[in-house]
Order: C-alpha cells, then sequence, then structure tokens
C-alpha cells in the first residue's frame, strides 16, 4: 500500500495551468512578446478554423514588406491559404521554403500583372516583426475541436507550438505530450501546415523537434549562449532564452531548419543547440579568416554520431547568405565518404538553393575539377576527394571567396612538405597540393575525434578549435551513446608479442603509400595474413563470434552486429566459416559482407560481395531494423560516415589506432531507444591503441570514458546492482528459481515474488532526491541499472547469475507493468495488458538468459483476455489469488486507470469513485483497515463500476450518454422525483448529448457572454422538458459541470 498511499497523498498546487503561465510570463517579460488569450480573439468566422491571427497577419506582413501594395499582400496570404501537396509533409515543405525565401505571388496592380517575391518575416531586423504568444487556441477542422497549450506567432502565423504536462501529475510526462502532438496533425493537420517546430514539456525537461522528428529526435536546447559549462543546470527558462529571443528565433527559422529528402518520406531537420552555435562561430571565424587573408578557418571537433555532416550543411547554408557568392569545396580522402557527404548535401539541395556536383576523375571531361573550378567566377558547392589535386593541376583559382571544407581533417589534409625518391621526383603533401590550386582559399576542418598534439600540420592548415563538443557532453544531451570494450584476445590464444608486431607492420602498410613502400607492403600483408589468416585461428575466432553473438548480443535491440576484418582475403574466409557453422544463416540472408570487388577476386566472391548495386541494397538492409540482415562482414566500408543506430555490437580483427579506430567504433554510439551503448569485442589486442587515443580528448571524456574496458566499468556495476536486487529481496527465498526446469515452480516463483515485494510497500527508502520511495519502487529502479549494465557485459555471466537476472528481469517488469502508468490498461493507460501477452513476454525474456524450463512458464492461466475491471471472470480469478499483495495492486492499478478514464467523461462518476478511493487510502494511513480489508472494499468497488458499466447498456446509451444520464439524476431527490417516469430522464438526456454534439465547434473557454450563451441554450433545452423540479433547481449545477467536461475533452 505504500505506493498508493504516496501517489494520493503527494499534491502540488503548481499544475499544468501555472507552468503555462510561467512559460507566457517570460516570452513578455524577458523577449518583449504580446500575450493573447486564445478565446478572447476575433476570429475571422464561427467556423473556428483560422491557423492565422486575423487581425495580425495581414498589417504584420505589410509592414514587412514596405513599398509593396496591398494587394501583393493579400495575394501572398492567399497563397499560403491555399497551399497545395498532398500530405501534410509536403504542404509544410512548401510553406517553409515561403517562409525562408519568400512567396512569389502575381497580382494587377490597377495597369498590368505584376511578378513579385512578398516577404513574410523579415530577418535583417527582428524587431520589425510582430511575436505574439497565444494561449489555449481553438482550432476546428472536419469537425474535430482542439486546443493546443501555447502557440507562438511570428506575423500571425503559428510557428510554434507547445504541449505541455503539468509538473505536479506523475501519471503524465513528455511522452503523453509528444503523442498528442502526434494526435493533433492527424486530427488538426491544417494547423501543423504553419509549423517550424513544436515542443513539449513537463517542466522538468523541455524538448523540441520537427513534425517529422520521431521521440527520440525531440531534443533538449540546453544554453542559452552556446556554452557548455552549465548544460547539467538547464531548466525550462533555458530554451526560452536559448531560443525565443527575437533576433535568435529569427536566425533560427531562416537558417537552421531544413528538409533532407529521405526515403520513404522527407524528414524535416531542426538543427542541435550545439549545431547552432558552433555553425554560428564558424561563421565569424571564416570571416575574420578571409578579412585577415591568412586562410585558416578553424577546427570543427563535434564528437562523431553528433551531426557534422548537417552542421556542414548548416554552414554552407549561412556562407551563402554572409558571403560573397562564395565557391564552397568539400575535400574528403576517400570515394566512399565523398558519396556519403555528397549524398547528404543532395537532399538538403531545397535549402541550399542549389544543386551541389561532385568532380570525376581527373581524365579530361565535362565534370573534372579543373573544369569545375577554373573558369568559375562565384557560386557552387563542389565535392572531391584530395586525390584529385595533382602534382600537375597548379592554380584553378586565385579567388578569396572560395571555401573549403574539409571532412575529418586530420585524417590526410595535412601535409604541407615536398619529399623526393631516390629518382629525383617530387611527392607533395596534400594539403600543400591543394594550397596550390586554391591559393586564396579560407580553409575550414571539420572532424570527429580530437587533433592529435602530433598533429602540427593541421593546425598550420587550419588554425585552432572552433568549437568542442566533446563525447562526455554528446552523452548528457542524448546526442550520442557511450562505447564500451571487450576483450576477447585470449581466446585465440595468440601471443601478445606477435600480435605487437602484427600491429606495427599493419600500421605501416596502411600509412600513405609512396613509392619506397609500395613493394613492402605485400610482404607486409604476407606476414600479417601468416599469423591472423592461419585457418585454425579463423576457425577459432569465428566459433567464439557466433556464440558471442548467439549467446550475449543477438536479442540486444534489433541484433544488429557488425564484424571488422583486416583485409578482404580475410572477410571471405570468416564469411565462409559462419556458413559452415550456421547454414542456416545464409538461406535466412543474416550474414552478408560488403567491400568492393577487385578485378583479380576469385568467381564465386561475387555471388557474395556483388556489385555497387549490390552494395547499396546491403546498406538498405542493414539499416532497416526488421530486416533478416543482422550481421555485416566488412574492411574498410561503412566505418566513416554510416549511420545505423540500432547497430550496437561491433566485433574487431583489424589493427587500427588513432583516428581511425575512433571513427570505427563510433558506428556503434547512435542513440537508439533503451540503447545504454555500443559494445566493442576485440581480437587483436586495440585496448592499448583505445587508451592512447583517448589522451588527445577533453580531460572530462579521458575520465569518464578513458578506461572503456567493461571489467572496469559495466561489469563491476553489474555486481553491485545485483546485490543491492539480492539485498532487497532478502527474505523471499527464490533459490530454487536457478535450479529447478519445471515452469510451474518459476511460475509461482514470480508471483511470489512480486508478491513479497508489494508487502514491503508499508516500508520505504530515501532516494537520492530525498524524497521516500517504496522497496518495490527501489527494486525497479536498481533492477533497472543492474540490467543496463548486464546487458554490455552479459559474456561474463555464469550461468547462474544469468539465471538469476532473468529472474530479476521478469520481476521488474512485470512490477513496472502492474504498479506505473507504464503498464496501461483500461480507461485512462497508454494501451491494454492481456494475459497473453505477459506471458508471451516472460517467455522471451527466460529465453534471453538462457533460462530454459519444462513447459511455457504461465502467470495467469487464460491466456486470451484482456485485463479489465469489467470482466467479472477475471475479478473472481483476483480474488482467488494466494499472492494478495499482487492481486491489491493489480486491482489498484485498474481502478485508479478506469477512474482517470472517468474525469475526462463523467462528472459524477469521477467524483463518487475518488471519494471511494481516498476514502481507502485514509482509512490505511490512519490505521482503520487492513490491506486484506482494501482489497475487499476495492472489490466492491470494482463491482460497482462493472455494474454501472451494464445499467448504461440495459438503457441503451453510449458512455457518454450515460455521463449525462447520471447528471440529470444527482443528487437522490431528483432520482426519487423520477422514478416512474425514467423516459422522460432518458429522453432528456438523447435531446441534452444531441444539443451538445450540434455545437461541439463552441469553445466554452471563451469570452464569458458566449459562454453564458451556450448556458442558456442549454437551460432553455431542459425547461421544455421540465427540467429540473420545482425546488430541485440546485440539480442544474452537475447538468452544467457535465456539459463543460464534455466541451473541454472535445476540443483538447
Amino acid at each position: 500500500m505504500g505506493q498508493y498511499q504516496y501517489a494520493y497523498s503527494k499534491m502540488s498546487f503548481f499544475n499544468e495551468d501555472a507552468f503555462e503561465q510561467s512559460i507566457i510570463e517570460h516570452l513578455c517579460d524577458q523577449h518583449g512578446y504580446e500575450f493573447l488569450h486564445g478565446p478572447d480573439v476575433p476570429r475571422s468566422s464561427d467556423a473556428y478554423d483560422d491557423a492565422f491571427l486575423p487581425d495580425v497577419i495581414e498589417d504584420a506582413i505589410a509592414k514587412v514588406n514596405p513599398g509593396k501594395p496591398r494587394q501583393a499582400v493579400k495575394a501572398a496570404i492567399k497563397k499560403l491559404e491555399d497551399i497545395e501537396g498532398g500530405t501534410l509533409v509536403k504542404k509544410n515543405k512548401a510553406f517553409m521554403d515561403m517562409l525562408q525565401n519568400g512567396a512569389e505571388v502575381s497580382y494587377f496592380d490597377g495597369r498590368q500583372d505584376v511578378n513579385d517575391i512578398v516577404y513574410l518575416v523579415d530577418f535583417d531586423n527582428p524587431q520589425a516583426n510582430e511575436f505574439h504568444v497565444v494561449n489555449q487556441w481553438t482550432y476546428v477542422e472536419k469537425g474535430t475541436n482542439k486546443r493546443p497549450d501555447v502557440i507562438v506567432f511570428v506575423n500571425g502565423l503559428p510557428l510554434v507550438v507547445f504541449e505541455l504536462k503539468s509538473p505536479a501529475n506523475a501519471d503524465a510526462d513528455n511522452e503523453d505530450a509528444y503523442q498528442q502532438l502526434q494526435n493533433y496533425m492527424k486530427q488538426i493537420p491544417s494547423l501543423f501546415t504553419y509549423n517550424a517546430f513544436c515542443a513539449v514539456s513537463d517542466m522538468l525537461h523541455t524538448r523540441f523537434g520537427t513534425i517529422t522528428a520521431n521521440e527520440s529526435r525531440f531534443v533538449e536546447w540546453k544554453s542559452a549562449d552556446g556554452s557548455y559549462e552549465s548544460t547539467q543546470y538547464a531548466d525550462f527558462t533555458t530554451p526560452l532564452d536559448g531560443m525565443f529571443r527575437k533576433d535568435r528565433l529569427c536566425d533560427i527559422l531562416k537558417n537552421f531548419i531544413c528538409f533532407s529528402d529521405e526515403t520513404p518520406r522527407d524528414a524535416k531537420i531542426l538543427a542541435g543547440y550545439h549545431q547552432y552555435f558552433a555553425v554560428n562561430k564558424a561563421m565569424s571565424c571564416v570571416e575574420r579568416a578571409i578579412a585577415a587573408k591568412d586562410g585558416k578557418g578553424g577546427v570543427f571537433w563535434h564528437t562523431q554520431g553528433s551531426g557534422k555532416s548537417l552542421s556542414m550543411v548548416f554552414l554552407a547554408h549561412l556562407m551563402q547568405r554572409r558571403l560573397d557568392s562564395p565557391t564552397i569545396v568539400v575535400v574528403t580522402d576517400r570515394n566512399d565518404l565523398d558519396s556519403q557527404l555528397y549524398g547528404q548535401f543532395s537532399r538538403c539541395s531545397d535549402f541550399l538553393r542549389q544543386e551541389p556536383v561532385q568532380a570525376k576523375h581527373c581524365e579530361k571531361g565535362e565534370d573534372n575539377l579543373v573544369d569545375l573550378l577554373k573558369d568559375r567566377v562565384a557560386n557552387g558547392i563542389i565535392f572531391t576527394t584530395m586525390q584529385k589535386f595533382t602534382e600537375g593541376t597548379g592554380a584553378l583559382s586565385e579567388r578569396s571567396n572560395i571555401v573549403v571544407m574539409c571532412d575529418e581533417a586530420h585524417r590526410g589534409q595535412y601535409g604541407l612538405e615536398e619529399r623526393y625518391d631516390a629518382e629525383g621526383n617530387r611527392h607533395s603533401g596534400s594539403a600543400l597540393l591543394i594550397r596550390k590550386a586554391l591559393p586564396n582559399a579560407t580553409y575550414i576542418g571539420f572532424t570527429g575525434t580530437p587533433i592529435s598534439e602530433e598533429d602540427r600540420s593541421t593546425r598550420e592548415v587550419f588554425g585552432d578549435y572552433i568549437d568542442i563538443y566533446d563525447m562526455t557532453q554528446a552523452v548528457e544531451d542524448n546526442a550520442t551513446r557511450p562505447v564500451y570494450y571487450e576483450s576477447r584476445v585470449v581466446k585465440l590464444k595468440l601471443d601478445e608479442g606477435v600480435l605487437a608486431k602484427v600491429d606495427a607492420e599493419y600500421e605501416l602498410l596502411t600509412k600513405n603509400a609512396n613509392i619506397e613502400t609500395i613493394e613492402a607492403s605485400k610482404k607486409d600483408l604476407a606476414t600479417i595474413d601468416e599469423v591472423l589468416g592461419a585457418p585454425e585461428v579463423i576457425d577459432e575466432l569465428v566459433s567464439d563470434i557466433v556464440e558471442h553473438y548467439e549467446q550475449n548480443r543477438a536479442c540486444e535491440l534489433t541484433g544488429k552486429a557488425m564484424i571488422v576484418a583486416y583485409s578482404r582475403p580475410c572477410a571471405m574466409r570468416i564469411y565462409e566459416k559462419i556458413i559452415e557453422l550456421r547454414p542456416e544463416w545464409r538461406d535466412e540472408g543474416k550474414v552478408g559482407v560488403v567491400m568492393t570487388q577487385g578485378n583479380q577476386d576469385p568467381p564465386e566472391w561475387f555471388d557474395v560481395v556483388g556489385n555497387k548495386a549490390h552494395r547499396k541494397e546491403m546498406a538498405k538492409k542493414f539499416k532497416d531494423d526488421d530486416d533478416p540482415l543482422k550481421i555485416a562482414i566488412v574492411v574498410d566500408m561503412w566505418l566513416t560516415g554510416f549511420d545505423v543506430p540500432s547497430l550496437a555490437t561491433m566485433y574487431i580483427y583489424k589493427p587500427m589506432k588513432g583516428y581511425n579506430l575512433m571513427q570505427a567504433i563510433a558506428r556503434v554510439n547512435r542513440v537508439y531507444k533503451d540503447k545504454e551503448g555500443g559494445l566493442v569485442v576485440d581480437y587483436v589486442g586495440i585496448g592499448n591503441a583505445l587508451k592512447r587515443a583517448m589522451k588527445d580528448y577533453t580531460g572530462r571524456d579521458q575520465k569518464n570514458y578513458g578506461d572503456p574496458n567493461i571489467g572496469a566499468t559495466a561489469w563491476p556495476k553489474f555486481l553491485e546492482k545485483l546485490d543491492v536486487c539480492r539485498d532487497i529481496m532478502h527474505g523471499y527465498d527464490y533459490a530454487d528459481f536457478m535450479e529447478t526446469e519445471s515452469a510451474a515452480k518459476r511460475a509461482s516463483l514470480i508471483t511470489g515474488g512480486m508478491n513479497y515485494l508489494l508487502a514491503l510497500s508499508g516500508g520505504s527508502v530515501e532516494s537520492q532526491d530525498g524524497e521516500e520511495e517504496t522497496l518495490a519502487m527501489e527494486f525497479v529502479e536498481q533492477a533497472g541499472i543492474m540490467l543496463k549494465a548486464y546487458g554490455l557485459a552479459k559474456s561474463r555471466a555464469n550461468k547462474a547469475q544469468r539465471a538469476e537476472v532473468g529472474y530479476f528481469q521478469v520481476v521488474r517488469e512485470l512490477l513496472v507493468q502492474l504498479t506505473t502508468q507504464g503498464g496501461g490498461h483500461g480507461g485512462g493507460g497508454k494501451g491494454k495488458l492481456t494475459l497473453k501477452q505477459v506471458n508471451e513476454r516472460i517467455a522471451e525474456l527466460l529465453r534471453q538468459n538462457a533460462v530454459h524450463s519444462d513447459g511455457v512458464v504461465n502467470l495467469f492461466k487464460v491466456e486470451d483476455e484482456t485485463v479489465s475491471v469489467f470482466d467479472p471472470q477475471f475479478l473472481k480469478s483476483l480474488s482467488k489469488m494466494k499472492e494478495r499483495n499482487l492481486a491489491l495492486e493489480m486491482l489498484r492499478k485498474l481502478l485508479e486507470d478506469q477512474i482517470k478514464g472517468y474525469r475526462k467523461k463523467s462528472v459524477t462518476q469521477a467524483k463518487k469513485f475518488s471519494e471511494m478511493m481516498q476514502g481507502m487510502v485514509n482509512g490505511y494511513i490512519n490505521g482503520q483497515i487492513t490491506n486484506t480489508e482494501v482489497f475487499e472494499e476495492m472489490l466492491k468497488m470494482a463491482k460497482e463500476m462493472m455494474a454501472e458499466n451494464q445499467k448504461a447498456k440495459d438503457l441503451g446509451l453510449t458512455d457518454e450518454e450515460f455521463a449525462f444520464y447520471e447528471a440529470l439524476t444527482q443528487p437522490q431527490a431528483i432520482q426519487d422525483f423520477y422514478k416512474d417516469r425514467n423516459e422522460e430522464l432518458l429522453a432528456i438526456t438523447h435531446k441534452l448529448a444531441e444539443e451538445l454534439r450540434s455545437k461541439r465547434t463552441m469553445d466554452w473557454q471563451r469570452k464569458n457572454s458566449a459562454r453564458s450563451a451556450m448556458k442558456a441554450a442549454i437551460k432553455r433545452l431542459l425547461k421544455k422538458h421540465k427540467y429540473p423540479p420545482e425546488g430541485m433547481e440546485f440539480a442544474l449545477e452537475t447538468v452544467m459541470e457535465q456539459c463543460e467536461l464534455w466541451a473541454d475533452n472535445e476540443i483538447r
């Protein structure tokens, strides 16, 4: 009963309305917005279908277009109203183009037809625009009446929609707010045609996203000024200051929202706070470098996975606006990276207002690098690899408005020296060749990993850091996830000295080959092959990978894993051995090889490797979470610039160091649902290289992630939290769970453990924030931490530990389903819980932890029924459960969800059953009734709810109509009066419901006069039916309250 007591005793006066007012006051007081109360704003008609502020939009747009006639302004507004395009996303894309670039209009000026551009916002003079914050703005579409919490209008356009949840309501959070926005987009999509971005907030966390963003892509804006120092202290006012300052909002609207043409639908992208501030810093650095004529634009270090490619897009867009017709040259050091980055820019070409072009091979041709740059006088976004700059290229352009953006700045772009071979041939560093070709350009470097202290050439080319968004900040912001390391080198029984030699020789092999080292390369590779490619070593490697994957990683998220081989022949040997061990994986399409094809490759390789189109299809399959392709074997491809968020495991059989290593392992650091982190499994001894690479990272990165070994991180945390869970469960003997094979015995131990924890709910512990919480809640929290660590360190667990984890995992998940909002059954939940689903989930959890039984573990015998408070069979089974605390908790949850549902539809039922529940709580707290008596009282309440549900059916009334009927029959005196005239009450009920449905577009929260008029209409209807009886006028109060409740929930 402890949770039950806690939930009902915690009260707060800071509700959603107060939070709404706080946001409004901050925007008005701190940033000069004008407040309008939605119901008081004059509308163009009673249809309530104004997306714009009727009395604002025309004058505001006219103000930002001085000199243009009203005909032009009206034509622009008409074009906005008539946006076509089919889907909401396409319409919104058309609107954003007009918002950012102006609306192209045609109008007759009295003499002739004129074509012109009308701007919707003055981005250069933010103060010239009209900024309004409006609450409770009613919008009606296709008979659906909704009212978002807060909308920010700019020049009368509804650009930002806020959906808020009460900080005092534990049952509502940002997940609910996000879902509410999704519902609005389906119910009133026309309002969102004109949306720039949305916000959800429960006060603790305020997140922003676009109409195409999934919930994980709604992110916090954690800085008001670009500093990362205090982001952990960000509150709801931080984004209001960071995004909604008038000049700041105009900048974001114009320069930091774009569409990326994706499949199956376009993605609308809002820059994160780190991208916004860093891109603006970079722009200032480029302008300074051009003015100083030193060419050093700086280095932009944002950790891998944090959106570096899109930051480059935003910067390119900004440079086109701020510089004089610049030509932007994007340089990479590999063809696949060139294609990936070119693809991202191409998908954003509408935002960039031009199509990027990709330089082809250096043979003379229409699109080669020389032709693209030689005679160009302005503009252009050109992609090329550094290899296209050769000794004979010479100066391609001496213009100073050329900006060279180098991706992965430290990998090959540096090298200002010249060398000569034995024959006297000159070999210039890549940076020197580019400098010769573009001597007056400004150079800006982008990197996902830090520049090594030894890489002095990089600083000579680019200058110092512009902005550092390190690994720690990215993880804190949920922009990336941490990467963990597990060594399994010992499994291959390779001598450490031999591995060290292999590592050194591979480093020599992978350096930029020059004349002296080309011949040595063949020898080096042969030496490496002799050690790592030996048949017995490959056999041991693949056997261990398959076992490790099946036992520990196959069930992690979507089961996606990557194997990195040191060479193409090695990749094929690994593939062939996997198919030998698991032939069904080939038929299922579970494993594949991704690498380039060579002319000298054996013919049988082609069926596995395929051509470029095949590799493109493989990429599509691997990115699809539901596709059977789970394991990709790679050599060099996909190790940079290839994102699969659900990828959680990488097996490394390739010596790597420094930035190459850090770039590769970053494939598993992307954010995905409940992903705790990525796991890198090492078979060649990269541990020391990983530690050395971390030395160039920030101090806090070294502290937090300097040793990612699971043996020093996840495993100790797992053992610590496993002991905590054991301590909480001390007093309940579940030891047989790890030994028995009986499904029935296991089911009994699971329900017994849940019952034990719920019995401890009367006791409490102090949580980290000082709040008291029950031991059951503490178990849920601690077991959750334990399971996250276990997911990474599972391979170290023995059989008994795996079984014990399986037990704790099942108990925890069922507690969450039955004692928190996540279970969501009944009237107000987020989804119905079926007993069959519960049992299937238990079976899946036990299977993942290698817990085997002699049958199916069934906690509940009736598999197909849905848990419902209106099901007499289920209530009967509850009353017979021997685990009384578990039964009590299930029943409590069902009743609370049903009462929550009543609060949205029935004044009388909500009041009646809330008072009954509160009475039980008070009785329990005061020691007047026991747990057993509470359970019996709850059973009675459930049966009463069931009786009322049946009464509505017997009367032929819907739930909505029954709520009106119940209101009409309050208090008891009314029931007595109509005792033998119930048909009259039913007739009044139907008429009342019809009257309200016909007026469903009327806003009850509008002006008092309109509200009074509606009440008068209802009173006239009731009076016509001689209701209420003489002397019982007080009965009207309940009826009117029910009508208002109905109207409010129709609108929201």
